[in-house]
């Protein structure tokens, strides 16, 4: 008997391998074409034209450089505050957590532009400063100290999420025995605790190099031209016709070296083996630091960084609360504390503009790329052998090996003529290609998430369905998706407020008559900038900032209406697996 066609199925494959080659294989291709057979023939003109330019030379150092020094700093202080929060006995834990917890909340652009207001010339801090020293240079915060100070502090919230969750799951029998055996709490740390952590601080150290590599905003706003890197070169490249095979080269340099770190990683990752030898697993306990001395200066420590991380926080709170006069001069006062800056805020649609912009772009984004992955997701999980499956979920993680801004460009490059992937249409100027920016770089964590929410159902649930005559249609929709919702909505709630305050992407592909929050907050960073842009700045980051703490509560806290839904289907689908 003459197999029968899925014609549904069908089509969603042969529109999943438009997507993919007119996408995400198109554009990096032809980026590499346009550079190097510019005029039909091969050439490395371009690279010599590089190689040439000292500005560019010595952005790739300052770059390197940065990425560098950020393995060890950030590595440093993320290890100490993940010690104070999990590891140590601390007094105010707690508390010390809300402040090491603030770049979960706002980053990027954001996080740059709350510290450049605070410590720049007319900043509150320095202002401070300069009333206990008044020969205090007023201009201190800037170039590569300044880029690598914010960026130290900014980039620990990968170590307090994922690090944190390694140390809570270290069998604390392991330690007992070292105890017994008369090991030191210190060599405990240095030869059990550490080395069990191996994977997780290799893959943190192999992120926050590429964050350092392909920094924006902190370069952007706080180096200056004594201090460029990578990214925020080839943006000054790009705006240049004449100079646009720069920024490409830039960029694939920046795309290589992303890609072989990558690689390496994942290469480590399978070769270690760095598991707790317990058969029986212990919970662990917090460890009490027993030298009087070394105790104090772990307390006084814990709570000078937990300063530094509240400090811009409490002060865009309270800044976005006073007239323009106090923003200027970097000064607080009881008697001129007002709300007209919210209500400026709201007071009219173009003041609005920004923030609706950047609210339509991630509503939009978040939920196209949620919609596109658990289409896939469905597709790899029920055919898991499918070459043809597997190799669209190769390419629909190429976005994670390459840096955000060579995706800019090969959208930009590739789409600023007809193409038959867009139906013949451009989308360079138009405010689609950002929109298909947002959905292209949040593809690759969307999938991995959906996926493992996928390979979590119990795969008699659906049998069962299918039994009783459901079609794979309502399969999906009545059995399938009411399981997989509550992390779905976690992860499209994440994507939403990175695309809120995304800059490095933004900055590329924006149309300019709708200027999102990223580009908007950016520019009021700058010197010549009116007051009252920067006190719209600064309500839209307190927005942006109450926005990611409630989102932040809602995906996180076990007793958020997240959870709870959560629980309320995994009850529901563990009463269908005894029903069945």
């Amino acid at each position: 008997m003459k197999k029968r066609i899925n014609i549904p199925l069908l089509l969603i494959v042969l529109g999943l391998s438009w997507f993919c080659l007119g996408f995400l294989i198109f554009p990096n291709i032809n980026t590499v074409i346009q550079t190097f057979f510019h005029e039909g023939s091969f050439s490395l003109e371009p690279v010599a034209k590089l190689l040439k330019s000292q500005r560019a030379m010595d952005s790739l150092k300052n770059s390197f450089i940065l990425a560098v020094t950020l393995t060890v700093s950030v590595n440093l202080i993320g290890v100490f505050l993940v010690l104070i929060m999990e590891y140590f006995e601390i007094k105010g834990a707690k508390f010390l957590k809300l402040g090491y917890y603030t770049t979960l909340i706002y980053s990027g652009v954001v996080l740059v532009s709350g510290y450049k207001f605070i410590y720049d010339k007319n900043g509150f801090v320095t202002k401070l400063i300069q009333s206990i020293v008044p020969s205090y240079t007023a201009s201190w915060f800037h170039g590569f100290l300044a880029v690598a100070f914010v960026m130290t502090f900014a980039c620990t919230s990968n170590h307090v999420l994922f690090l944190s969750n390694a140390i809570k799951k270290l069998d604390f029998s392991t330690i007992e025995a070292a105890k017994t055996m008369g090991a030191s709490k210190l060599r405990i740390l240095f030869q059990i605790v550490f080395p069990t952590l191996k994977p997780t601080l290799f893959a943190l150290t192999i992120l926050t190099f590429l964050t350092g590599l392909a920094a924006t905003s902190a370069p952007m706003i706080l180096g200056g031209r004594e201090f460029e890197t990578i990214t925020p070169m080839i943006l000054t490249f790009s705006r240049s016709h004449s100079s646009r095979n720069l920024a490409t080269i830039l960029a694939l340099i920046l795309g290589i070296a992303t890609i072989i770190l990558l690689s390496f990683m994942m290469k480590s990752e399978r070769k270690g083996n760095f598991m707790s030898i317990s058969k029986v697993k212990v919970d662990f306990q917090k460890q009490k630091i027993d030298h009087p001395i070394v105790n104090i200066f772990v307390h006084v420590f814990a709570y000078a960084i937990f300063i530094l991380y509240a400090v811009p926080v409490i002060l865009i709170i309270l800044f976005s609360f006073t007239d323009a006069a106090s923003i200027s001069s970097g000064t607080l006062a009881l008697d001129r504390m007002t709300i007209k800056n919210y209500a400026l805020a709201f007071s009219s649609l173009k003041a609005l503009q920004p923030y609706l912009v950047s609210l339509v772009y991630g509503l939009v984004a978040s939920f196209l790329v949620v919609a596109l992955c658990l289409l896939c997701s469905r597709l790899i999980h029920r055919y898991p052998n499918s070459k043809l499956i597997v190799f669209l979920e190769y390419i629909l993680m190429i976005p994670w090996l390459l840096p955000t801004t060579l995706i800019a460009i090969g959208l930009s490059i590739s789409f600023n003529q007809p193409t038959p992937f867009t139906f013949n249409s451009i989308l360079t100027g138009t405010v689609w290609l950002l929109l298909l920016g947002y959905i292209i770089i949040k593809i690759p964590f969307t999938l991995r998430m959906t996926k493992s929410v996928f390979f979590n159902i119990n795969t008699e649930i659906t049998e069962a369905a299918q039994n009783l005559g459901a079609n794979s249609f309502y399969t999906f929709r009545r059995v399938i998706l009411p399981i997989v919702l509550p992390a779905t909505a976690g992860v499209f709630a994440l994507n939403f407020i990175a695309i809120l305050q995304d800059y490095d992407l933004t900055v590329f592909l924006y149309h300019p008559l709708y200027e999102p929050l990223g580009v908007m907050i950016r520019n009021a960073t700058a010197n010549q900038t009116v007051a009252d842009t920067k006190a719209l700045s600064l309500v839209y980051s307190v927005i942006i900032m109450v926005m990611s703490t409630i989102i932040m509560y809602l995906v996180y806290s076990d007793s958020s209406f997240v959870k709870k839904l959560f629980r309320t289907w995994r009850d529901r689908k563990n009463e269908l697996s005894n029903d069945l």
